[in-house]
């Protein structure tokens, strides 16, 4: 994904986009281990969208990002 479609959207959806990448991140991980990861670029370019993600929070002056995330991810467990 690209820095110029991140910073068009909203922050709720950033969080809920950084939630998605950071899952993919998990299962490539885990493919990793199990050797049954196809192009191994991939855990590059995913954590590099993390890191855009984290990026244009921060420049909106976001604090507590981890926090916000850990209670988001709670939210969503408990429905």
């Amino acid at each position: 994904m690209k820095i110029a479609e991140l910073r068009e959207l909203k922050t709720p959806d950033l969080h809920a986009e950084l939630d998605r990448i950071r899952r993919h991140l998990f299962d490539l991980r885990a493919q990793a281990v199990t050797e049954k990861l196809e192009n191994p670029h991939q855990l590059q370019v995913v954590r590099k969208d993390v890191a855009r993600i984290l990026t244009v929070m921060r420049e909106r002056g976001e604090t507590g990002i981890e926090e916000k995330q850990y209670h988001l991810e709670s939210l969503a467990s408990h429905r």
